[in-house]
């Protein structure tokens, strides 16, 4: 997964002007960030998304296979918002059962943000933002 998370913030870092929260899983990613260049965003994400299927359905024999399934972007509306999709990103690797604790996923900037953020104010983000039901049916494939 190194690789992919390498590719997917690189074309993120190109087109941004801050990177928020991301997390990177198997079968999927989420990032929150900045931008103005949305447009080249979604493009060289999408080469990449080319480029790594292409690449993975040939090491597993499997051409044709369709390995991404969706791409797109939701406009940030109020504070409230942001922060909600800040702590879904984060917990994204709990939601899917591959950790109890979102910042022992190591693909994911949970740990920095902890630093970054102070135990106590990340966990005061977490209880005045709740996901709740938020993003229940992004990623379900």
């Amino acid at each position: 997964m190194t690789d992919c998370e390498a590719k997917v913030l690189e074309a993120c870092e190109k087109f941004s002007s801050a990177i928020y929260a991301w997390s990177i899983l198997p079968n999927h990613y989420h990032v929150l960030l900045k931008t103005e260049q949305i447009d080249s965003l979604r493009k060289e994400l999408g080469l990449f998304h080319g480029r790594s299927s292409f690449r993975w359905n040939k090491e597993d024999d499997r051409r044709g296979r369709k390995v991404w399934h969706n791409c797109f972007e939701r406009a940030i509306k109020s504070e409230r918002h942001f922060y909600a999709s800040l702590n879904y990103v984060l917990h994204n690797a709990v939601f899917h059962g591959y950790v109890e604790n979102w910042q022992d996923w190591e693909w994911s900037n949970a740990r920095e943000y902890l630093i970054q953020t102070g135990k106590e104010e990340a966990s005061r983000i977490w209880l005045e933002y709740p996901i709740l039901d938020y993003g229940k049916k992004w990623d379900i494939f």
